[in-house]
């Protein structure tokens, strides 16, 4: 029996699943089966993964679109490992993955883990903006990327591991069309389980290929917090609260460009002016050091800006539908759901 389960959800990407099963491949540490869920996808993946019979311990099934969650519980279903490890379609792992996970694993227990994610040398520019955005501590990503954590570590399913029998538990993933990985890490903790963060058991994450599905991710990660919050009240931090009062800020900001002429507010406009464009510097430079591109910089003010916007405007709007017109979360989203 092998001691990891590698499940795999995967919606009409199969070049990138092509990827990840290849990087699985070129793993040092080798006990462990693969089970691929195809989602509905309109181009099936099977054909994919009959490539690597042979290669890996492979198991594939196709099932009817239901979304992420329902797909994962689906292959934990019919995993035989220990340890579940769940990975988004798009991600590529070192050679060093499960080395380090059994590593940790050997060092002390763990119920529930997860690692982080860094972009690859060959990712696009617009992804390695991503990327920055959703890792840097000068954006909503916080330290969620490094080694230190400002508070309870809570794994995400583009890498996560846990414990086959506390997932079985905990009946998996909920039915919930957003924030379903937050939702389970609550659960995890609020078990007593231990959960910790393996810092070298990192992914490469390719995320969105473009700003406009990038804002849309992230205006769902906006509507997923109100959804929490409706669920687990004490959830909602105040932090979780900034990227929409960055969002009013600049509505404020473009309201007084608009009315400066006319009423005399146009100081304000100035000051804020001046706040946002520091901020674009700070960010400008950072990611320019780290990734040694000016042009890579300037996508990640776009990206961090894209971030800060899409999570506010989605939060904003989850809380006038959830919480002031009091509808639940498939009557406020309804266009949203999967079939």
């Amino acid at each position: 029996m092998p001691r990891f389960s590698v499940v795999i959800p995967v919606y009409n990407r199969p070049q990138e699943l092509d990827e990840l099963l290849d990087s699985l491949c070129r793993q040092h540490y080798t006990q462990f089966e693969v089970i691929v869920v195809d989602d509905g996808s309109a181009t099936p993946c099977e054909e994919v993964c009959t490539h690597y019979v042979g290669q890996l311990d492979i198991h594939y099934f196709y099932k009817q679109n239901a979304g992420p969650g329902p797909a994962r519980n689906y292959g934990a279903q019919r995993a035989k490992g220990e340890y579940l490890i769940i990975l988004d379609s798009d991600v590529i792992l070192p050679e060093h993955y499960f080395d380090e996970i059994v590593r940790e694993l050997d060092t002390a227990p763990a119920d529930a883990f997860g690692g982080p994610d860094r972009a690859h040398d060959n990712f696009t520019p617009v992804q390695k903006a991503i990327n920055y955005a959703m890792t840097s501590f000068f954006t909503t990503g916080g330290i969620r990327g490094g080694k230190k954590k400002m508070d309870k570590f809570y794994p995400r399913s583009f890498n996560l591991g846990i414990r086959t029998d506390v997932f079985c538990a905990l009946n998996g993933f909920a039915a919930m069309r957003f924030g379903e990985d937050i939702d389970l890490s609550i659960r995890i903790f609020s078990a007593g389980c231990q959960c910790r963060l393996f810092p070298e058991a990192w992914v490469w994450h390719k995320r969105r290929a473009t700003f406009r599905q990038f804002f849309k991710q992230v205006h769902n990660s906006g509507i997923a917090r109100i959804n929490l919050y409706k669920k687990y009240p004490s959830s909602l931090k105040l932090v979780h609260c900034l990227p929409a009062v960055f969002t009013l800020g600049v509505a404020v900001l473009l309201l007084c460009i608009i009315v400066g002429l006319v009423i005399p507010v146009y100081w304000l406009a100035i000051v804020a002016a001046i706040l946002l464009a520091a901020y674009g510097l700070l960010i400008l430079t950072d990611a320019g050091l780290r990734n040694k591109s000016v042009y890579i910089g300037l996508l990640s003010v776009v990206a961090a800006f894209i971030q800060l916007i899409g999570y506010g405007t989605g939060f904003l709007r989850a809380f006038w539908q959830r919480v002031v017109l009091h509808k639940d979360d498939f009557q406020a989203f309804r266009r949203n759901f999967y079939k």
